[in-house]
Parts: structure tokens; C-alpha cells; sequence
């Protein structure tokens, strides 16, 4: 994985401080083309993999990357599933079995509804691997060497003891997309424990790591531990603690920590993204002299 990864929440009016800022933010990037200029900015200031939802709009993202080889050919794209507002606004809009029949292909449909819900839960395994395969049709002939399970469904499934299907999730991108999972969570520790129990060695987890302690589970001395003595290749997302640290304390603290192998960060703007994209690249040089 790169050192520098550049997120979408931006681009979707996701603002964990400011609702003014969320209605700037979606009025800015109200078409496709605002949101590919500003990966062409941290493209150019040194960050080549976007890591995203399966938000609808990134199928057009990918139309206009798959486009241009020539530019985009190089560039990795992380995506993040599933976007949990996509299937919560279809059951509203479709129903249940409307929405299976949007997202779910294949002759699963008519074999659900004659088995109901024995079917269902005999078989949730293969849902998954359908779902899987429905949110990655976007990203056909794109790189997507890692594909993340969101934290709506990772945290669900730890606090459910449901780590059978965290398991799963990691074998099937592997066999099926040559990629490495990925999971994003609001729980670092626990997750570390259960993947590692269940023989996953070594994971990728993506979680909340800043100066602050925001929305870090079992506190900051935890995964400051956890990071000196485990194994585990970090991504160290919510970096500037929802706009609450000052961006230099931010990255100079993010950047001191040991075994975070890559940082995860959103900004709209050139000077924002020019300015975090310095920082890292500053306080790891620090680090290494």
C-alpha cells in the first residue's frame, strides 16, 4: 500500500464537525467532473490511490478513469463496501425483494423465494460473495489491489461474534479478485484480537488513529500499544479528529507512531491537500534522519 491515500468523504458531504461545510461541500462537487479535478490535484501532489465508497457516482469516476489509460492507468482505487445509504434508500424506495432483485443477479432470486427464509439463512455466505461481486462490477479493468469491508458491517458482524463472515470476505476477494481484504472499523483492539484468533495474520484495518482519541475504542494508549507491539499493517484514517486538531499536530503525531503504513485523508480544496500531503511527507522524513 502507499503511504498516502486520498478519500471521498468530501466529494459526498460527509463532515464529521460541520453541517455548513457538508452543504458547501455537496454544492461544490455537484458533478463528476469537479470530483475527478481534485484526484487530479492530490494526484500531482503525490498520492496515486483513491480510497472510496460504492457510492453510485464512482461507477461514473470509473467510466472517466477506464477512458483515459494513458493518465489513469497506474492510478489504484480502494474500494469500500458496501455503501450502506445505496441498499437502505432501495428498501425504502423498492422493498426487500425489490431490492434484491436490483442489486442480487443471477437465478439466486427465484431459489430465495422458494426457500424463504431457510434458504436465506442456509445460505448468507453466497449472498455475500454476490453482493461482492455486484458492487465491484464499477471497478472492472480498474486496480483495486484492496478491497475494504465498512465499518457499518465490520463492527456489526464483531459485535455479533459473526467473524466467520469477516473470514470469508477475506478469502473471497483473494480468490476471486487477487486482492487483499481490508476492514474498517471503530474498534482496532478487538478487531486485531478476533482476526488474529480466527488465523488472519497480519491484517489490514483501517480505524480512527489521531491526537485527540476520536472515536478510538478502547482509548489512545491502546492503539498506541497495539502499534508497538502487534502486528498489523494500519491505516490511520480521521487523522485531523473531524477538524478538531490543528493539521500540523495532526500529522506530526500520526507520523510519529510506529507501523501505521499508510495515512487516509479528505480535503476540497488544492491548498488543503498540497498542505497535509507536505506534512506527512515532512514529519516522515523527520522521523527517518
Amino acid at each position: 500500500m502507499e503511504r498516502i491515500l486520498f478519500g471521498d468523504n468530501q466529494f459526498f458531504a460527509v463532515n464529521h464537525i460541520s453541517d455548513e461545510k457538508s452543504r458547501a461541500q455537496s454544492i461544490r462537487f455537484k458533478d463528476d467532473e469537479s470530483i475527478i479535478q481534485t484526484l487530479d490535484v492530490a494526484r500531482a501532489a503525490g498520492s496515486n490511490t483513491f480510497m472510496c465508497t460504492t457510492h453510485d457516482r464512482i461507477g461514473n469516476i470509473c467510466d472517466m478513469m477506464r477512458a483515459n489509460p494513458a493518465k489513469y492507468g497506474d492510478y489504484q482505487v480502494f474500494p469500500c463496501m458496501p455503501y450502506a445509504h445505496k441498499y437502505a434508500n432501495a428498501v425504502t424506495e423498492l422493498g426487500i425483494a425489490g431490492t434484491l432483485k436490483q442489486y442480487v443477479p443471477g437465478n439466486f432470486i427465484g431459489s430465495l423465494f422458494k426457500g424463504g427464509v431457510a434458504y436465506l439463512s442456509k445460505d448468507y455466505l453466497s449472498i455475500m460473495e454476490l453482493l461482492i461481486d455486484a458492487e465491484m462490477k464499477m471497478f472492472k479493468g480498474i486496480k483495486t489491489p484492496v478491497i475494504f469491508l465498512q465499518n457499518v458491517v465490520t463492527d456489526l458482524l464483531l459485535g455479533l461474534g459473526m467473524i466467520d463472515i469477516l473470514v470469508a470476505f477475506h478469502k473471497y476477494v483473494q480468490k476471486k479478485y487477487d486482492a487483499e481484504a481490508g476492514f474498517i472499523t471503530m474498534n482496532m483492539p478487538m478487531l486485531l484480537d478476533k482476526l488474529e484468533a480466527a488465523g488472519i495474520e497480519n491484517p489490514i484495518i483501517c480505524s480512527s488513529i489521531n491526537l485527540a482519541g476520536f472515536r478510538m475504542s478502547g482509548g489512545k494508549e491502546k492503539y498506541e500499544e497495539i502499534l508497538r507491539t502487534r502486528k498489523v499493517r494500519a491505516i490511520a484514517m480521521q487523522v485531523l479528529g473531524g477538524g478538531a486538531i490543528n493539521p500540523k499536530d495532526a500529522i506530526e503525531y500520526v507520523c510519529g507512531l510506529p507501523n501505521i503504513e499508510s495515512i487516509l485523508f479528505g480535503a476540497s480544496s488544492k491548498g488543503n491537500i498540497t498542505q497535509t500531503i507536505n506534512y506527512i511527507n515532512e514529519f516522515d522524513k523527520k522521523r527517518a534522519s
